[in-house]
This record gives C-alpha cells, sequence and structure tokens, in this order.
C-alpha cells in the first residue's frame, strides 16, 4: 500500500493531470469489456472451489479445462468488442484532448492486450484460491511492487512521451505477472494442465452461473465506468484525474479487506459443499467482523486526514480529490460487506436473483446520474448515488441468501451489520472530535492513527464480536502472541 502511494504520486507528478485523466478514461474503455471476464470468473472460482471441497481431482481437471476455453472465446469475444465499438468510441466519442489522441489509441490497443491475456489467466488464479495457497500471492506481490518502483524509475530518467512510455511498461508488467502466476499453476497443481473437453454437463453449469453473473458484473461496471463516462462528458478529464485519484487511495486502503476476503472465500464454500450451512453462517459472520475491522483500521484514519495526506503525497492535487476520496470510503464498506454475504448465495450455486438487482441498480446509476448533473447537482454526486446503491443492495442481498438457503437466519446478519455501521460510526466521530484539538501535521496524523485503532478495537471486541469470537480472539493472543514473548 505505501508503495502504492509513492508510485502514484510520481505518476500523477511525471505525467500531469491531463495525461493521468487520459489513461484513466481510455483503459477504462476496455474495463468495460472486462464485465465478460468478471462474470466467468466468479464461476470458474466458485466451481474450482466447489470441487476442491468434494475432494475429487478428475472433476477439477475436467472444470479447469472447460473454464479455459470458454475464457479464451471470451478474450476473443473481448477483443473483437474493443477494436470495432470501443475504437470508435474512444476516436468519435470521448472527450480528450487533440494533441493526446494518437497517444491514446496505442494506450486503448495495449489496454485490449493486456485484458485478453488477463482473461486467459483467470482459471489459473482460480485454482491458486482453490487450494488456498494465499502466500503465493503475497510473494508475488510483493515482486508486483518492484515493478511498479521500476516503472516510477524508469518514468523519472527515460526521455519520451511519458503517457506512452506509462503504457508500455504497465503491459510489460502485466505479462510478468502472468507468466508468474501460469508457471507456478502448472508445476504445483495437476487440474491446471489443460486437456481438450467439450463436455455439456460441465460447459452448462459455467454457462448458467456466469451468465447471470455476467448481467451483474455487466451493471457493476457501468455503475463505476459508466459514471466516470458521465462525468467526462459534464467535466472534462480534470475531474476524470479526480476520480482516479479517489479510486486509486480507496482501492489500496481496501487492499486489506480484499485479501482477507480472498482467504474466507474458500472455506465458506468448502463448508456449504459439505452440507454445513451453520458452520457457513457462522464463519460468514467472522468474516463480516474482522473483514470490516481490517479495513476501517486504515479507512478512519485515511478519511479524517484525507486533505493532510493528498498533499503530502501530491505534488499536484486535483480539485475535489478529498471529497470524492470520502464518499468512496463510505461506499466499499457497504460494498465489501455485501460482496461477503454474495459469496452464501455464490456457494449455493443460484445467482440469479442477485444479478438481477444488482445488474439492475448499477446500470441505473449512470441513468441517475446524467439527471442529477442535467439538474445542477455537484460532481460528487457520482459517488454519492454509488453509496445509496451498496447499502440497498448489502440488504436485498441478505434476503437473497435466505431465499436460497432457507437455513439461513436472516437476524444475525441485520444485527451483525448494524452493529458495524454504530461502532464505525463512534469510532469516526471520537477520532473527529480528537483530531478537532489538534494540529495539522504528521505527528497529528500518528495520534489519530493510534487512537482510532484503540477506539475501533475496544467498540469491535465489545460491541461486534459474539462471546465465542471473543473467547477464539483472547485465546489466539494468549497462543499466538504471548508465547512467543516469553
Amino acid at each position: 500500500m505505501m508503495v502504492g502511494f509513492y508510485t502514484s504520486r510520481v505518476t500523477l507528478a511525471t505525467l500531469g493531470v491531463e495525461d493521468y485523466g487520459v489513461y484513466g478514461i481510455v483503459g477504462g474503455i476496455v474495463g468495460m469489456m472486462g464485465f465478460l471476464n468478471s462474470a466467468m470468473g466468479g464461476a470458474t472460482s466458485r466451481f474450482l472451489i466447489f470441487e476442491s471441497g468434494k475432494r475429487d481431482i478428475e472433476r477439477q481437471k475436467k472444470t479447469f479445462s472447460t473454464a479455459l476455453i470458454v475464457h479464451a472465446i471470451i478474450a476473443l469475444v473481448v477483443f473483437l468488442i474493443s477494436e470495432t465499438f470501443g475504437l470508435w468510441y474512444l476516436n468519435n466519442r470521448l472527450v480528450l484532448p487533440e494533441n493526446r489522441l494518437p497517444v491514446a489509441n496505442w494506450v486503448f490497443q495495449l489496454s485490449i492486450a493486456s485484458t485478453v491475456l488477463s482473461i486467459t489467466q483467470v482459471p489459473y488464479n482460480a485454482s491458486i484460491i482453490a487450494h488456498e495457497r494465499m502466500d503465493v500471492y503475497a510473494y508475488v506481490e510483493i515482486f508486483h511492487v518492484i515493478l511498479k518502483l521500476v516503472i516510477v524509475y524508469m518514468l523519472t530518467i527515460v526521455d519520451i512521451d511519458k503517457l506512452l512510455l506509462y503504457a508500455f511498461l504497465m503491459f510489460f508488467v502485466a505479462i510478468i505477472m502472468i507468466t508468474t502466476y501460469r508457471i507456478y499453476c502448472l508445476k504445483s497443481f495437476p487440474e491446471c494442465h489443460f486437456t481438450w473437453i467439450w463436455d455439456k454437463n460441465y460447459i452448462k453449469p459455467l454457462i448458467s452461473f456466469s451468465g447471470w453473473n455476467l448481467f451483474g458484473n455487466f451493471g457493476g461496471i457501468m455503475g463505476n465506468h459508466g459514471n466516470n463516462f458521465v462525468v467526462n462528458a459534464f467535466y472534462g478529464v480534470t475531474m476524470n484525474a479526480a476520480s482516479s485519484i479517489a479510486i486509486n487511495v480507496s482501492g489500496m486502503v481496501n487492499q486489506f479487506a480484499s485479501n482477507a476476503m480472498a482467504a474466507f472465500r474458500p472455506p465458506i464454500i468448502k463448508l456449504y459443499a459439505t452440507n454445513d450451512v451453520k458452520g457457513m453462517q457462522e464463519l460468514t459472520t467472522m468474516a463480516l467482523a474482522i473483514i470490516s475491522f481490517l479495513y476501517l483500521l486504515v479507512a478512519i484514519p485515511v478519511f479524517i486526514k484525507c486533505d493532510y495526506l493528498l498533499g503530502l503525497w501530491l505534488v499536484e492535487v486535483p480539485q475535489f480529490s478529498s471529497l470524492f476520496c470520502k464518499i468512496v470510503l463510505i461506499s466499499i464498506l457497504f460494498s465489501t460487506m455485501r460482496y461477503i454475504i454474495i459469496i452464501n448465495i455464490h456457494a449455493s450455486g443460484n445467482v440469479k436473483l442477485v444479478s438481477a438487482f444488482s445488474g439492475t441498480a448499477f446500470c441505473l446509476s449512470p441513468i441517475i446520474l446524467y439527471v442529477l448533473y442535467k439538474n445542477g447537482c455537484p460532481v460528487q454526486s457520482s459517488f454519492v448515488v454509488l453509496v445509496f446503491v451498496n447499502l440497498f443492495l448489502l440488504v436485498v442481498n441478505i434476503f437473497i441468501a435466505k431465499y436460497y438457503i432457507s437455513i439461513i437466519k436472516i437476524r444475525e446478519y441485520l444485527f451483525i451489520i448494524i452493529r458495524i455501521i454504530l461502532c464505525s460510526s463512534l469510532s469516526l466521530f471520537f477520532a473527529c472530535f480528537v483530531d478537532g484539538y489538534l494540529r495539522n501535521g504528521f505527528i497529528s496524523l500518528l495520534i489519530i492513527g493510534m487512537i482510532s485503532t484503540l477506539f475501533l478495537t475496544f467498540t469491535f471486541y465489545y460491541g461486534v464480536l459474539s462471546s465465542g469470537q471473543r473467547r477464539m480472539a483472547l485465546n489466539y493472543v494468549k497462543t499466538k502472541v504471548f508465547k512467543k514473548l516469553q
């Protein structure tokens, strides 16, 4: 995360606000095509984890090979759509500085190439998740961070068009990361050795699951990139740069939560595969508490000291960046809890309702935003809309999970979510109160970080965790921490 803040600072300073916004909006065109990949990625992950829970190696092999064939077809579809509609939209509808259009086309082509390669990589990454090899991600991501530092260094010493250089370097890094993961999978997992299979008994469940998941992911893409295009139409690439800063900051903060979520997903699905629904719900409530705590641990200090951190971090801070960051941080808390509940729904293999609701809600958000802008609403409405959409879908998904898995107790999920919101609000209010008596600076940032951590730990321990979870936490501290200190 710290390296991410540094590299973003140097990248923005080197490219400038205008080119940084160009890279974000042009890459977003191909990113919109990624909803196909996300849909199949969720399906592949679910079925590989499910078969891993059943411990059937032959079904794992057939599932992987089928998924790889389907992803190759998706890669071809994304390539064709991007090179036709995407290319037309870039050159005829996108609001870009005229002198940057040739470079923008290069950025677009490199984004297409990296996206197509990434699509065929999804089954391999899903295999790592299914086998719960989280340590592999840790080591490879450290390597990824080093490559990002190399990119920053190259930007500062090479005297050519910085935007073009950045696009090429990001493409080469994508190739290196894909190759690294793929080599590891081929050497470690027997099911990752491809064999041709076209069996409807494997294709049909994947397509059925991903078909509805496709609509849900399309809506999510529309909610993010679609809103960004509406912002571009009304305010230009300068506001796109501010949006990109906000999304980068929130994304780096959210790494704590998203990595923990990746660790919880396999055991939750495997518990369902063994018909242990009670254990699945207990683990889900624990995931809600732990992942929200990890996210808020970083999000609250960043929220309070956002202006100071952006000034410390960036050479030139785009207008509205701080406000955008704060709203996005709130939105991510709701979306994080929503994704945890969705794991239960994915475990059941039924995604029709959740995809229908989420897809429709997110598809409507750019339309709602367009109407708001037309009626004079402020630019931050883009992110405010997503806050309410994520909160609405969080509640809806709980009832959908109950519909598909009747044993689930709605009250347990609602109560822990309400407690998380109350405890996080109390922690934020208390930290803001203390910050009012401090001078702005690095010392105040450290003080706020410590105070919010202590208060958040106290409120979550007594206000969110159940008595059994508290005992588990105490036993963990006693056995893992005190034992090492002795």
